[in-house]
């Protein structure tokens, strides 16, 4: 375990290196072909360090976030877009995290008019101009805006810096999850699944988490959310657009997404370009988390999980056609039996097709044996304290 942290802190060291170096070449080279050149190497280099972590909890995270999601914004950047282009660029201290972390910076929306103040509004626009005036400001040379990309303001001062309290629930069940497994032998198995169902989204959004609350203390700004209780969801497009891991589906928007639709429209249309953009998309996420599996378990692929993906690209493209077809009707699924229909699809394919890929490389016994090992740590650590007090 002590090898593995002393290689975690190298990968993690290297990977700020290299991101320094793409923030300094877009200092001097020019979006496009020729900066996608020299990022190239890079998206290489992310793609092999997480090969030097055996941990299968730091291999996994550490490819997530560098394999995938720093590579594909940094593969944006090199065209000039995505959360790490802005105009005036970024500071590095900004650059870095957003370039590293599963996080996006929430901007602030503007407030919606009131039509009660319009009057009021209009009284005050001349004592505005004059005071503009005096302070040398105009048109030409308005104020600075307390919401920009280098500095942005979050919606609210105290939002962000303090513990949610549904966070603080799930780690207290994430715990609860651990010592159930204790007594696995008396559960059914299939019970067992739904736990280690269970277990991964937790333990998923609680990571998300932690990154995010380093990122909102390095940035000193409001993030936005990463999850939004898919267990809420509706439909198959309500858990993969607006609910599950909204980091993935914001970074392949713009990505894949985009430029398949923008593509589809001109041979399809406008009406059903999404469908084979969305397909794209999933196709894409099987990928890269074939990828992620890699490097956790070190085993070839057997392909369950672009399968998996796929299976549901093709459900979801299906789904929005039925959408788009039936749009004039009024006859609509209770959201109580199409959330439930939604939520045990997603349930009965992960049994399917996705939790069988960690079972073959024993993720569950290793994460287990982890587990067991940070406990012991934390317990070697504070019994000095604890046998004083006693």
């Amino acid at each position: 375990m002590d090898g593995d942290m002393i290689n975690l802190l190298k990968v993690w060291l290297s990977v700020c290196v290299c991101v320094c170096y793409c923030y300094a070449t877009a200092k001097f080279v020019p979006k496009g072909l020729t900066r996608l050149i020299c990022f190239l190497p890079i998206v290489c280099i992310f793609l092999y360090l997480p090969l030097f972590i055996s941990s299968i909890h730091l291999a996994g995270n550490t490819s997530f976030f560098v394999s995938w999601l720093a590579n594909f914004k940094l593969l944006l950047f090199a065209f000039g877009k995505g959360p790490l282009a802005s105009d005036p660029s970024i500071s590095l201290a900004r650059f870095v995290p957003l370039a590293c972390l599963p996080i996006k910076i929430q901007q602030n929306k503007s407030p919606r008019p009131n039509p009660l103040a319009k009057h009021k509004k209009a009284s005050k626009n001349e004592g505005i101009q004059s005071l503009q005036k005096q302070n040398g400001q105009s048109k030409e040379n308005p104020p600075a805006d307390h919401q920009n990309k280098e500095n942005p303001t979050p919606l609210d001062p105290k939002v962000g810096h303090k513990i949610p309290l549904n966070h603080v629930i799930k780690a207290l069940l994430f715990g609860v999850l651990l010592r159930a497994y204790d007594y696995s032998d008396r559960i059914p198995p299939y019970v067992v699944w739904v736990l280690y169902s269970l277990h991964i989204y937790l333990f998923l959004e609680l990571v998300l988490a932690v990154a995010a609350a380093l990122a909102r203390t390095l940035l000193a700004t409001e993030l936005e959310p990463q999850f939004d209780e898919p267990y809420l969801s509706t439909s198959l497009q309500d858990f993969w657009g607006r609910r599950w891991n909204l980091m993935v589906t914001g970074i392949l928007r713009p990505t894949v997404y985009e430029p398949t639709l923008g593509f589809s429209r001109r041979v399809v249309g406008r009406r059903w370009a999404p469908l084979p953009a969305v397909l794209a998309t999933f196709v894409v996420s099987g990928l890269m988390h074939e990828i992620v599996f890699y490097h956790m378990g070190r085993m070839p692929p057997t392909w369950g999980l672009t399968c998996f993906f796929l299976l549901h690209g093709v459900c979801l493209t299906v789904e929005i056609g039925l959408k788009r077809a039936m749009s004039t009707g009024r006859w609509r699924l209770p959201r109580l039996v199409s959330g439930g229909l939604s939520v045990g699809f997603v349930m009965v394919t992960s049994f399917w097709l996705f939790l069988p890929q960690f079972f073959r490389f024993g993720a569950e016994i290793k994460a287990f044996e982890e587990y067991a090992a940070v406990g012991e740590f934390f317990r070697n650590l504070f019994s000095p304290f604890v046998s004083r007090v006693g």
